[in-house]
């Protein structure tokens, strides 16, 4: 037998027993998929990253000098090399060299090397879109922010830092390194941009499938088949393959996510959670009714339509070579859906081929980002401006188009036409704005999500407020809750459970620790680790400090970044260990001077300690690096009443309420200092925040307080009926309903 042959045959046998395939790079697929690298060629994925030259750089380097707050940054070429003169980290002009391109269009933008291995990404970019578009032009992502050296958002800035803000996304098989001891990067790649194995996985194993006479091998000998549709998918089909269904979104979570990264493992078909912790729908990143507000990419848009819970997948629609719809416009749509019926005047009451007759303008309202960069909301849901008529600050469909009238005017004619106000399954604005503004009856609105239909990510969202309204009803839902399915109902479940007194918690959390999916471990690990392990029989013991490791490994694999430090420290000051605490806080401002957070939790260990002339100087540091902050205002006028400084607390305490006139425990708190003395001031204090608040206890229970020292009674007695009214909530019994 030919050595060569035996030598393959090993080979094969031990990739046979062994899954752990290896990346062999995109030349490796051409010679048997080659339609499959031509429709890749050219897309999105192909230029999401690469390096910089004649045949990649799209901007305009012929010695263009573009202006903005005062600063003249020149874009212009040294032989080969393009090259940018701009603000450094230390505000003064320098000459770098452009390193790679990132993207292609509407925007390209361009990173430039630092040293001990940092890339980072200029705020200045290319407008790849045609003249008649308003393109061919630099322009700064930033133009509404006067960003200035120092700043998080500046360039050289650690929001502008590839390594840890994009490099997972861009290349294949990325491998950060990040090395906190010497604060640098040893980043790796094995294909530079988003080749074939980002989405397939490694195909070691499949190259020797291939090469073997095609033995049999799951999936020939990738993690995962993306191949499990016969045809396309049809409105009707109830039996699709909901686990493959599932594996395929998650590959493309991986990347069209807003989410907190773990680890650099994520290989196709691994499970997305074990890896990645995405957000909910968080106020600030969507609004109430879960369209998309900042940049959030796809999906968890795409978790709260109708289509995912049918089974439609992002292949359904989009070719995931070339990445563009597999049909044009609204014709994509009707590869399913009936066009003779939805492009009837009947169903959008608009001209024959006119904005309003759109699908995707009408049910995917487009936002821009990054200043020329339109997206399409991915939740696919009804026109509500009714919604935006109660909520002004929701933007809605119709008035995106009809800017010269007001959201009452759409939904009036929205009314008029389907004689009444279309809802869909998205129906959750109410609740979830109640619920961000404490507002009364929010308890009510939480039940109306969790027993009606709503998406499963919306019954996740408000799962998370439950431990706001802690009652033996609320305990019983969280752990009806803890035991849902979903990883991210489970996930907010036990967040809220860790507002219940920990008799009642503990055993929960602790069989949290056993959970499938890293995420809830996760947050078990952060809730116990002040649990004191002489407690525990050794089989306990050992699973928690298994479990402990395994998330502090987590923080550390973001070390280089302040809210990791943060969180080191609280970790180790859980585990008795003071001193690796201070110094995770310090390490947190020193990565980043501006980051608030660390000043408080720093200055609170430091009074814990006793060192109370350090913690007030350490808050007045903080001031002066970030201004008009009102939590540190907040902060210092309590560490004024603990010093027994009342005179000098109160003026801090105002402020703090004057910077930030929404928080309801900053104007709790100043009134309480203020009603020691004066409980009328305090009473004018806290009706003024309730009237944003009417739902919040601590509020009410001040009010009621104040109300029987001014001796209004009146106002008592109705204090006493709210209060009353918000701690003994009744909603309408029935089952809260699953996934």
């Amino acid at each position: 037998m030919p050595k060569r042959f035996i030598l393959f045959s090993l080979l094969f046998s031990a990739l046979m027993a062994d899954n752990n395939a290896a990346y062999v790079g995109d030349k490796s697929c051409i010679a048997c998929h080659k339609k499959e690298v031509r429709e890749w060629k050219g897309s999105h994925h192909d230029l999401a990253m690469m390096k910089a030259d004649a045949n990649t750089v799209k901007g305009d380097f012929n010695g263009t000098v573009f202006t903005h707050n005062g600063i003249a940054s020149k874009f212009y070429k040294e032989g080969n090399r393009f090259m940018v003169r701009t603000d450094g980290e230390d505000g003064k002009l320098h000459d770098y060299e452009v390193a790679y391109t990132f993207g292609i269009y509407p925007l390209q933008q361009y990173m430039v090397k630092f040293p001990k291995g940092r890339v980072q990404v200029l705020d200045i970019a290319w407008d790849s879109r045609s003249k008649e578009k308003g393109g061919q032009r630099w322009f700064h992502i930033h133009k509404d922010d006067n960003v200035t050296a120092g700043d998080p958002l500046h360039w050289t800035g650690p929001n502008l830092n590839w390594n840890y803000m994009c490099a997972d996304c861009h290349s294949t098989n990325l491998k950060k390194n990040y090395d906190a001891k010497t604060r640098s990067y040893h980043t790796t790649w094995d294909v530079i941009n988003v080749s074939c194995e980002a989405c397939h996985g490694p195909a070691s194993r499949h190259m020797v499938w291939a090469k073997s006479g095609k033995k049999k091998l799951a999936h020939h000998g990738f993690p995962l088949s993306l191949q499990y549709k016969k045809g396309r998918w049809d409105i009707n089909t109830t039996t699709l393959k909901a686990k493959i269904n599932h594996q395929e979104i998650e590959v493309c979570a991986k990347c069209h996510s807003r989410r907190t990264q773990l680890d650099d493992d994520f290989k196709a078909g691994d499970k997305f959670h074990e890896h990645y912790l995405p957000v909910t729908i968080d106020e600030g990143l969507y609004f109430p009714d879960g369209k998309i507000e900042d940049e959030v990419y796809v999906y968890n848009s795409f978790l709260q339509s109708k289509m995912y819970a049918k089974g439609v997948t992002c292949s359904d629609c989009h070719n995931p070579h070339t990445l563009k719809r597999r049909e044009e416009s609204d014709k994509v749509c009707f590869q399913c859906h009936k066009e003779q019926k939805y492009t009837a005047q009947s169903h959008h009451f608009h001209k024959k081929g006119s904005r309003g007759a759109s699908c995707v303008n009408c049910h995917m309202p487009p936002r821009t980002y990054m200043g020329v960069d339109s997206r399409n909301d991915h939740s696919f849901r009804i026109p509500r401006p009714d919604i935006s008529v109660e909520m002004p600050q929701v933007p809605n469909a119709c008035n995106i188009c009809h800017q010269d009238q007001n959201a009452s005017w759409a939904a009036a004619a929205v009314k008029k036409w389907y004689g009444k106000v279309p809802v869909g399954k998205q129906n959750f604005a109410h609740a979830l704005h109640t619920l961000r503004n404490h507002l009364e009856g929010a308890p009510k609105q939480l039940y109306s999500v969790l027993t009606g239909d709503a998406p499963t990510l919306a019954k996740a969202t408000v799962t998370g407020y439950l431990g706001n309204y802690p009652s033996r009803q609320m305990y019983t839902t969280t752990l009806q809750m803890l035991r849902r399915p979903d990883v991210m109902t489970r996930r907010k479940a036990l967040e809220s459970l860790e507002a219940f007194p920990p008799k009642v918690r503990i055993k929960e959390t602790f069989t949290a620790l056993k959970d499938p999916a890293k995420i809830v471990r996760m947050e078990a690990a952060h809730q116990l680790a002040a649990f004191p392990e002489g407690q525990l029989d050794e089989k306990r013991k050992h699973l928690l400090q298994k479990v402990l490791k395994e998330y502090e490994e987590t923080l550390l694999f973001t070390a280089e970044r302040p809210e990791s430090q943060l969180s080191l420290g609280m970790f180790y000051l859980n585990r008795g260990e003071p001193e690796k605490a201070e110094k995770a806080y310090r390490e947190a401002l020193l990565l980043q001077p501006k980051f608030v957070p660390a000043y408080i939790n720093y200055s609170d260990l430091l009074l814990q300690k006793g060192r109370n002339k350090e913690a007030f100087e350490l808050l007045q540091k903080g001031m002066k690096e970030v201004p008009d902050i009102a939590i540190l205002h907040h902060v210092l006028g309590l560490w004024y009443i603990r010093q027994k400084q009342k005179t000098k607390a109160l003026p801090e305490l105002k402020k703090a309420v004057m910077l930030d006139s929404n928080d309801a425990r900053f104007a709790y708190v100043y009134a309480v200092a203020t009603g020691e003395n004066d409980a009328k001031a305090a009473i004018e204090i806290l009706e003024r925040i309730y009237l944003k608040h009417t739902g919040n206890v601590e509020l009410v229970s001040a009010l009621v307080y104040y109300s029987k020292v001014a001796h209004e009674n009146e106002k008592a007695k109705q204090y006493e009926a709210k209060l009353k009214a918000l701690q003994n909530f009744s909603v309408r019994q029935g089952s809260v309903r699953g996934d």
